[in-house]
């Protein structure tokens, strides 16, 4: 676990790789200038961030001073190329940026940019040199660490200050790469390889790349979701959508000088073969079976995403680091592109039987995946089109010719969809009222509403969800939840409670925050999402995915609340189904085991800094292995299940699902759980005891 934290570091020598452009530049033939076009565009975005964006924010001093650090922390995120002295020079610009900006000036952006061109590439020639020399040899016998996150250090003062720096990381770079079986011949050779292809790839840089990366220097102060697209860039800017129909099925972003996991697309070929995690770092890119990986540390997200993408049925292979504990080592896994269908997104249900107080139960399990609705179907009038509501509704019928005991709606890692999928799904379990408020920037609110009487299922219920359960999903949850219509279990959801547009400039596009969503409650499920009525565990590190892990996130606030029916007064059993939950799971396998990896995971996020001694960087790796087998060991001596030798052979014994997945024990432990709480309410509240739908 706590070498798995060590190892994201020491593959990824800190070359400062902005969103959406190339990392530094080499053989600089001419100092980069803004283009005409440039300053009549950073105009026409300042115009719609300001008459269309929900954040209204004054272009001013204060402003300014943002725009440059932003800016600087795109460009030099590790503090790896700039000296002080540098930072001394562009103080002149902390308070000039906004005056620059309104009469469509990019004196700073500029200057900045070519300050940096210069130190990059004389840096990188520096490391290349290094490597090269015959007489350059690393002892990862000595007893000497490296600061893992540089944000709270000081520029360096001078080139000594800045060679120690490098000295250090460039050893981590190889320590990392000898550690994942290079030898240490491939290790420079791969080095080598990667800051020469970044040499040569940032020769193309342009005048276009540098405008864009400070016009989203700008655009972040909105918030994060707001961005400003070049002409090339939009015709694919949505990359997101791109993969999830042609590629992979992965939402991807830029993180310095990696390319990171966001989500998996439900169903989508990554989220099939089981491997690929949210927060999980790709650092190479091979196609075929057999075809040479090429390393993409310090590539643009652009780039990487055109690696990834490929003809149906192809295979693609990527060296990725994974983001959580189980795995202490980089590895390859190969994903079969294809196309998301949408057949393979449909809500599915199932049974699970429990016993409660010595008597059996049936539940009703709906996993929703996505909100979805075949609009090309409707549009042609298909009475049999396919919708997340539609689908639903035949389940619940299906369901209650079981003669289920309550039913349980899966939400978990459901990143949103179709608005109008969430409120018709409210209007399954509720007689009629409104779903959701959305604000715009004029402060007028929208009432969204279910409208048709008809309820669907109108017996126990619990919603499931998840830090992956986003958007739409938040707007369902926190519907029944303000109904208390049914009781929501699971961990904080995403907190993404924003709407983005796309609009067209006279030069490139604008994605841009127009609106924000509401419960009728008043509260926004921005930023703080949907918190829980009974919380379980979650393996998911809240400062790596959600809302608020994401710069300059739009906060959490408040509109009137909308007069709504209440079905039941959940709040006074609350704390009897906390303390049954609680104490049900004190000795359970499954709950020991997540709690014993969040604490650990926690433990080693304390971790300011990483060894480069390769023997202990090894003893802590075996450590960390042995601890994590023992963990599953205990968990299945428990459950009466026999003991492993390896972790590898776990992926023989787990159950899978119908298209291949596995079944991880945590998650069904999570489901079987969630039962066993709707049972308790069930229970507790009298409400519904013996009925059957």
């Amino acid at each position: 676990m706590k070498y798995t934290r060590q190892l994201r570091h020491l593959l990824t020598p800190s070359l400062a790789l902005s969103l959406l452009i190339a990392l530094p530049t080499s053989a600089m033939t001419s100092v980069l200038q803004p283009e005409p076009i440039h300053q009549q565009t950073i105009t026409d975005i300042v115009t719609s961030l300001n008459q269309d964006h929900y954040n209204r924010i004054v272009l001013n001093d204060a402003l300014s001073s943002k725009v440059l650090d932003q800016y600087l922390e795109s460009l030099d995120p590790s503090k790896a190329f700039f000296y002080q002295s540098d930072i001394d020079d562009f103080e002149q610009y902390r308070t000039l940026i906004d005056d620059e900006i309104s009469q469509g000036e990019l004196t700073a952006a500029y200057a900045i940019f070519n300050r940096y061109q210069e130190r990059s590439e004389s840096r990188l020639e520096k490391l290349i040199a290094t490597l090269e020399s015959p007489d350059y040899n690393v002892d990862f016998s000595i007893d000497e660490s490296i600061v893992i996150d540089r944000e709270d250090s000081q520029w360096a003062a001078n080139e000594t200050e800045m060679d120690e720096f490098w000295r250090k990381r460039l050893k981590s770079a190889l320590l990392g790469l000898k550690i994942a079986d290079k030898s240490i011949d491939e290790a420079k050779e791969l080095l080598i390889k990667r800051y020469k292809s970044q040499l040569k790839r940032a020769t193309q840089t342009n005048s276009e790349d540098v405008f864009q990366n400070f016009a989203n220097a700008l655009t972040k102060q909105f918030d994060p979701h707001t961005q400003y697209f070049s002409p090339r860039l939009s015709e694919n800017f949505n990359i997101n959508m791109s993969l999830s129909l042609e590629g992979i099925g992965a939402v991807l972003q830029s993180e310095n000088e990696n390319t990171k996991v966001v989500r998996l697309v439900p169903a989508g070929p990554a989220d099939k073969a089981g491997q690929l995690k949210p927060a999980d770092l790709i650092v190479g890119v091979g196609q075929g079976e057999e075809g040479e990986i090429e390393d993409v540390v310090g590539w643009r997200l652009d780039e990487v995403v055109d690696l990834i993408r490929g003809p149906k049925d192809s295979v693609v292979r990527l060296n990725i680091i994974p983001a959580d504990g189980d795995d202490t080592q980089q590895k390859v896994i190969k994903i079969t592109r294809n196309k998301v269908k949408l057949e393979e997104q449909a809500a599915q249900s199932k049974i699970i039987q429990l016993e409660h107080e010595g008597k059996p139960f049936k539940l009703g399990v709906i996993s929703i995946p996505a909100f979805y609705i075949d609009f090309a179907a409707l549009q042609r009038g298909d009475p049999n089109y396919k919708s997340t509501t539609r689908d639903t509704a035949k389940l619940i019928n299906e369901l209650k010719t079981e003669g289920i005991d309550g039913l349980i709606i899966d939400l978990r890692n459901n990143g949103g969809g179709s608005l109008r999928e969430a409120n018709d799904l409210v209007g399954l379990f509720i007689s009629r009222g409104p779903t959701v408020q959305i604000r715009d920037p004029l402060d007028r609110v929208n009432i969204q509403a279910d409208l048709d009487p008809r309820v669907a299922y109108n017996g126990p219920m619990a919603v499931l969800v998840n830090r992956l359960s986003a958007s739409a999903s938040e707007i369902f949850a926190g519907a029944i939840q303000d109904y208390q219509r049914g009781l929501i279990v699971g961990s904080q959801t995403f907190g993404k409670g924003t709407v983005q547009t796309l609009s067209p400039l006279h030069h490139g596009q604008i994605k841009l925050t127009h609106a924000k969503f509401y419960r009728i409650s008043g509260e926004s499920t921005q930023h703080k999402g949907v918190v829980p009525d009974v919380a379980l565990p979650t393996m998911y590190d809240t400062d790596q995915i959600g809302e608020s892990a994401l710069d300059g996130a739009l906060p959490w606030d408040t509109v009137s609340e909308i007069p709504h029916q209440r079905y039941i007064n959940f709040k006074s059993i609350l704390p009897a189904l906390t303390s049954r939950h609680q104490e049900r799971t004190k000795f359970d396998p499954d709950f020991l085991f997540m709690n014993a990896q969040i604490k650990r995971m926690h433990e080693d996020k304390q971790d300011k800094e990483i060894s480069l001694n390769e023997k202990t960087i090894e003893t802590e790796r075996e450590s960390s292995e042995q601890w994590l087998l023992d963990q599953e060991n205990k968990r299945r001596t428990a459950k009466g299940l026999p003991a492993i030798k390896e972790l590898s052979d776990l992926d023989d014994l787990l159950e899978k699902d119908s298209q291949g997945r596995t079944i991880s024990p945590e998650q069904e432990a999570l489901l079987n759980e969630t039962g066993n709480v709707l049972l308790d309410m069930i229970e507790l509240t009298n409400k519904y005891v013996a009925v059957k739908n």
